[in-house]
C-alpha cells in the first residue's frame, strides 16, 4: 500500500486539512486599516479618426468596462466636450480635421469630477479629476511619426514636459499615448522605468520614450506584465506586430496597477489595439477633528475666595455700578469675559478614556510593578520570575477591584445629597 500524499493535480502541494489564515473578520479589519479603495480601468487607443466611430467606441468601452480612455488621432477640429452615447463623454482638441487631434473619454459618473481641462496642442491634452478626495491627472499624447521633422518631435516632448512639471508630485498621473516608438524587449540598464516584456528591438524614437520616463520618474506599465507577444503588440499591420502605444504612471504608484491587457478582438481602429490597465486608488480615511468648545470654569464659584474675587472684578468692569444696566447683551458679555479672566477656561480636549474615572495612585503603582516584572521575566525565563509576575498580576486585579468599589461608594454617597441630584441627571445624559 502506497503512503498517502498531499501532492495535488499538476504536481502542486495542496493545503489539505489546513485552515487559511484570517477570515472575513480579519479581511474586514485589514480593509478598515487600509481605507477605502476605488477601482478604475484606464486605457489608450489610436482611433485613426472619430468620425462615425463615437457610438462604436462607447459600446467597446461599455463591454470592456473601461472608465477612462485616452484617444489619439481623433481628426476633429475644435476644443469641445461631446457625448458619444452609452453615458460616455469625449473631451477633445484639434486644429485640423485631416490630421492629429487628441482626447479623453470619461464614463458618465466621472464627468462631474473633472476639475480642469488643459488643451495644450493637437498632440497633448490633460484632465484633472477628483475621485474620492484623490487627485488624478489623465494625459493623452500623440507623438510625431518616424518620418516627421526633428523640430516637430522636440516640440511634442517639450509640451509633454511642461504638462508634467505643472502637476504636483503628490497627485496621481496616468499617461495614455501613442508614442510611435519601440522600447524593445528587455530592460538592462533601464530597470527603474520599464520591465522586460516589450516587443522586438529598440529604435531612436523608443529611446526618446525611455529618456522621457527617466526624466519625470515614470514607469511604462505595458512592459511589466508577462503576456504572449500577441497580447503585448499594440499595432498590427499585415504580418508585422509592434508596440507603440503605452500607459505610464508614477513609479511610486506602480503598485496600484494590478493588470494590463491588450484588447485583441473588437477594436474600433483597424491597425491599433486598445491597451487597458486596472488601477486601484487607495483612499485613506481622514479622521475628522471634533473641536470641543472651551468652557468657562463656573464651578469654581462654589469656593468663597473665587466668588469674592469674581464680584470685585465684575464691579470694576461695570465701573462700580450696583444696579446692572438695561442693555442685557452688553452686561452678559461683560460677565462672560470677567468669568473667563478670573475663573479660567477648560482645555477643550476630549478625555480619551472615560472608563478610568476610578484610576488612582495605588493602581498606577501596582501596574508599573507588574510591567517591570513582565520585562524581567521576558529577559530571564526562570520559575522565580514567573511566579513574581503572576503574583503581581493578581495584586493588580485586587487593586483595580478595590479602586472601583471605593469610587462607586463615593458616587452613591454623593448622589444621596442635594448636589448629587445634578450629577445624576448628568450621568443619565452621558449614558443616553
Amino acid at each position: 500500500m502506497e503512503p498517502p500524499t498531499l501532492e495535488g493535480a499538476g504536481g502542486n502541494w495542496a493545503t489539505v486539512g489546513r485552515r487559511s489564515r484570517g477570515g472575513r473578520r480579519v479581511r474586514r479589519q485589514r480593509e478598515k486599516r487600509k481605507g477605502k479603495s476605488v477601482g478604475l480601468r484606464i486605457g489608450t487607443l489610436n482611433v485613426g479618426t472619430m468620425t462615425g466611430k463615437g457610438r462604436e467606441l462607447a459600446d467597446v468601452m461599455e463591454r470592456r468596462k473601461v472608465d477612462i480612455l485616452c484617444v489619439q488621432e481623433t481628426r476633429w477640429k475644435g476644443s469641445k466636450a461631446r457625448s458619444i452615447g452609452a453615458g460616455f463623454k469625449l473631451f477633445y482638441y484639434g486644429v485640423d480635421s485631416k490630421r492629429n487631434g487628441v482626447g479623453v473619454v470619461l464614463k458618465e459618473e466621472f464627468v462631474r469630477n473633472v476639475l480642469e481641462v488643459k488643451r495644450v496642442s493637437d498632440r497633448v491634452m490633460s484632465l484633472k479629476l477628483e475621485i474620492e478626495g484623490v487627485m488624478l491627472n489623465v494625459v493623452s499624447g500623440y507623438a510625431p511619426q518616424v518620418g516627421c521633422e526633428l523640430k516637430e518631435k522636440e516640440r511634442f516632448w517639450s509640451e509633454l514636459d511642461e504638462v508634467m512639471e505643472s502637476i504636483p508630485t503628490c497627485e496621481r498621473v496616468v499617461i495614455g499615448a501613442d508614442f510611435n516608438g519601440h522600447v524593445g524587449e528587455g530592460n538592462r540598464g533601464d530597470e527603474e522605468v520599464m520591465g522586460k516584456f516589450g516587443v522586438k528591438e529598440r529604435y531612436l524614437e523608443g529611446q526618446m520614450v525611455v529618456d522621457f520616463a527617466k526624466r519625470i520618474d515614470m514607469a511604462m506599465v505595458n512592459t511589466y506584465f508577462q503576456k504572449r507577444e500577441e497580447h503585448r503588440a499594440t499595432y498590427k499591420r499585415g504580418g508585422r506586430r509592434t508596440q507603440v502605444d503605452y500607459i505610464l504612471c508614477r513609479r511610486g504608484n506602480l503598485k496600484e496597477i494590478s493588470d494590463r491587457k491588450v484588447v485583441v478582438g473588437g477594436s474600433v481602429a483597424r491597425q491599433h489595439r486598445m491597451v487597458v490597465c486596472r488601477m486601484t486608488l487607495m483612499v485613506c480615511k481622514k479622521r475628522s477633528k471634533i473641536e470641543i468648545e472651551k468652557k468657562t470654569k463656573w464651578w469654581k464659584l462654589k469656593k468663597e475666595e473665587c466668588c469674592e474675587e469674581f464680584r470685585q472684578k465684575l464691579r470694576q468692569a461695570l465701573d462700580g455700578q450696583v444696579v446692572l444696566p438695561d442693555d442685557w447683551e452688553t452686561t452678559a458679555e461683560v460677565i462672560r469675559e470677567t468669568g473667563r479672566k478670573v475663573l479660567g477656561v477648560s482645555s477643550g480636549k476630549r478625555k480619551e478614556d472615560k472608563e478610568t474615572w476610578w484610576w488612582n495612585e495605588e493602581v498606577q503603582d501596582s501596574i508599573q510593578r507588574k510591567r517591570l516584572a513582565k520585562k524581567k521575566w521576558d529577559m530571564d525565563r526562570t520559575e522565580e520570575n514567573r511566579q513574581e509576575y503572576k503574583e503581581l498580576q493578581r495584586r493588580v486585579k485586587r487593586e483595580v477591584s478595590k479602586a472601583k468599589q471605593k469610587a462607586y461608594d463615593e458616587l452613591y454617597t454623593r448622589l444621596d445629597t442635594s448636589e448629587g441630584e445634578k450629577d445624576l441627571y448628568r450621568l443619565a445624559r452621558q449614558r443616553d
